[in-house]
């Protein structure tokens, strides 16, 4: 339950109000039999469960993909369902779309315009139970499908089985999601959003319906897929998950560059510049191949195909003593040890990195595509700009890997909460930059908070808890990313500490793993898990844009001697409030830190302490390393007084 509304004229005045942030009522909600008071899955939690086969043929000459998806949808709620909603995203990529009719004028990184497509419906049929398939009564409506059902599919895990047949014209630029590359040897495919998908039905909303317009990504069943993917004979297929068919697809020498790989810590070239145009790098010379693909416990699939695709490869250490092979498909002239052929050591290094910190990363192969796509997730496989060099690359590398654990993992929904996937995920990325190769790529530019808060409390700024679609184009990378990243940090080196910090975290993940958490089931495990009541901290940062001004207003003798110690008053003046770190020092050069909790500011804005300090004091600053958004630093340093030549006058 959130009381946002009816505190915001409270909290514009600007002035602090305990009796705001630390409301009882503010995370005051009854646990159920689906989630607990706790924040875990309850004991009759349930998620409903789709399993796809997909058969798609990839027609160059057309610009096309034509294919067949049948879904098995298993329905583990305690409803019977009379209607189904699918989701036909690439109905997006049209200017008649809710998508194509939302973009601005001036365009942006989510727009489509000028392109015609989307999915051309050839059949939908239903099977149910030992009946015959029937052909389905529907209704398309922009990005969603209804399939109107005779029969129900029962509660408590009764199953029906869709097929739909369909193509669609694959978009140059899919609003940076998908699209293609033209290189100096052939164009490069990044196919996303490529079959229908089941929408979710869950304990919370039923059936998750928004349209997909852009920013708001996706919120997807798990499952187990099957495709196969047909392409003229000298394409590479690289897809999520795991190839079934090396030997039809892949030559002995590459099949064997692959075990090589596989066993080596250094990259492994599986496919050279020199052989992008050789034929002897295809196992046939003519007509089409198929690359078939098994991807387990996964809420989507991805893949891409080029002939021009320069191919590395090496191996991933897993905590657990297992590994994966990380690999990387660029054209030759994007490679090099400033660009792309560092792809997979950078791939190597976030998920290595990740499988330690979060959760041992769950399959067999992670891809890493140079391609139009500036920076795009799907499970297992990434799209990134074929541009990116360096520390650029790196980042985006570094920043969709990481999302093969949030939302990949834990499935939060994305198309309304994009903070708990984006922001967790720059979280987890500030600590792998500082991580990788000795800190080769370490990024500072955020630790000094000061500097920083001006532009998150800047006017105009939406708060974290927005749908993405609301939040203003300018505003989604620091509301989206960078503000509830920060908060994650703030939360873990200044309120709560590292240890408890990451046993609350990683609680969660396990918690959530493969399951549709939300928002409240984060705020609720941190806190039984850590040990904190942390409503003040949700409700401030990602409720509301509520501010943070700590200031030193006056220090004080007792009874007016310097070597009796001193009364050191603080203030919070804004309607945020964190814990307090006070640095004093005396003229005798002798410093103290003082540590003061969170809890000094429920009974108001001021607060007055005692210091054990024997001599005259030259400074008090509250906030000394800058680790909090303070708006007003000029107000947290405190010096004595100097009466000048012409005061005494």
């Amino acid at each position: 339950m959130s009381f946002s509304a009816s505190f915001s004229q409270e909290a514009e005045k600007g002035k602090y109000d305990a009796h705001v942030l630390f409301h009882p009522l503010f995370n005051f909600q009854p646990g159920s039999e689906y989630r607990s008071g706790g924040g875990a899955p309850g004991p009759k939690y349930w998620q409903n469960r789709a399993d796809y086969h997909i058969n798609v043929a990839l027609n160059e000459k057309e610009g096309t993909v034509n294919g067949e998806v049948e879904i098995s949808y298993k329905n583990n709620s305690p409803e019977d369902l009379e209607f189904l909603w699918l989701q036909l995203d690439q109905n997006a990529f049209n200017d008649a779309s809710r998508g194509g009719k939302t973009t601005a004028v001036s365009g942006g990184r989510f727009g489509n315009m000028g392109f015609d497509g989307g999915n051309a419906i050839k059949s939908v049929s239903v099977q149910q139970g030992k009946e015959k398939a029937v052909d389905a009564s529907y209704i398309i409506n922009d990005t969603r499908m209804q399939i109107r059902l005779v029969t129900p599919v029962k509660a408590g895990g009764d199953v029906i089985k869709i097929k739909i047949g369909y193509t669609f014209k694959v978009p140059e630029y899919g609003s940076d999601r998908m699209g293609t590359l033209e290189t100096k040897n052939g164009i490069v495919y990044e196919m996303a959003q490529w079959y229908p998908r089941m929408s979710v039905f869950d304990d919370i909303e039923g059936w998750n319906v928004l349209p997909y317009l852009g920013a708001g990504e996706f919120y997807l069943e798990y499952g187990n897929f099957e495709y196969n993917v047909t392409v003229p004979w000298d394409h590479i297929v690289v897809g999520s998950g795991e190839l079934l068919n090396p030997n039809e697809v892949l030559t002995a020498d590459q099949r064997k560059r692959l075990a090589d790989a596989a066993k080596s810590d250094q990259t492994v070239m599986i496919r050279t510049e020199e052989e992008v145009k050789s034929t002897a790098s295809r196992p046939k010379q003519s007509g089409t191949l198929t690359w078939k693909f098994r991807c387990l416990q996964a809420r989507d699939v991805a893949w891409a195909s080029s002939r021009s695709f320069v191919w590395d490869a090496a191996r991933i250490n897993l905590p657990g003593g297992k590994t994966a092979l990380a690999q990387s498909v660029y054209p030759a002239e994007d490679g090099g040890t400033d660009g792309w052929g560092r792809s997979t050591e950078y791939v190597k290094g976030c998920i290595e990195f990740y499988s330690n910190y979060v959760h041992e990363y769950t399959y067999p192969v992670a891809t890493n595509v140079a391609g139009i796509v500036g920076g795009m997730e799907y499970p297992g496989i990434v799209f990134c700009s074929s541009k990116s060099r360096k520390e650029e690359l790196w980042g985006v590398t570094d920043h969709e890997f990481g999302h093969n654990w949030f939302p990949m993992i834990v499935g939060n929904n994305e198309r309304k909460y994009a903070w708990m996937d984006e922001g967790f995920n720059t979280f987890i990325n500030f600590l792998s930059g500082d991580n990788f190769n000795n800190g080769e790529y370490k990024d500072t530019r955020l630790n000094d908070l000061h500097r920083v808060a001006p532009i998150i409390f800047r006017p105009k700024a939406d708060p974290i808890m927005t749908i993405p679609d609301v939040v203003q184009a300018q505003n989604l990378g620091w509301e989206a990313y960078y503000k509830p990243a920060l908060g994650l940090r703030m939360l873990r080196e200044q309120v709560l500490g590292k240890e408890r910090f990451d046993y609350a975290f990683k609680m969660y993940v396990k918690r959530w793993a493969f399951k549709h958490p939300t928002p409240y089931d984060f705020f609720r495990t941190m806190e039984d898990a850590a040990g904190e009541d942390l409503g003040w901290f949700w409700k401030g940062w990602f409720f509301e844009n509520y501010k943070l001004d700590q200031s030193v207003k006056d220090v004080a003798y007792i009874e007016q001697n310097p070597q009796k110690g001193s009364l050191i008053t603080i203030e919070n003046l804004s309607q945020w409030a964190m814990p307090a770190r006070v640095d004093i020092e005396e003229v005798n050069g002798k410093k103290t830190r003082i540590e003061l909790p969170v809890e000094i500011w429920q009974r108001g804005g001021s607060w007055t302490f005692k210091a054990a300090t024997t001599q005259p004091i030259r400074t008090v600053t509250i906030d000394p390393d800058n680790n909090l958004p303070d708006i007003d630093p000029e107000n947290n340093v405190w010096k004595p007084y100097k009466i000048t030549d012409q005061e005494i006058n």
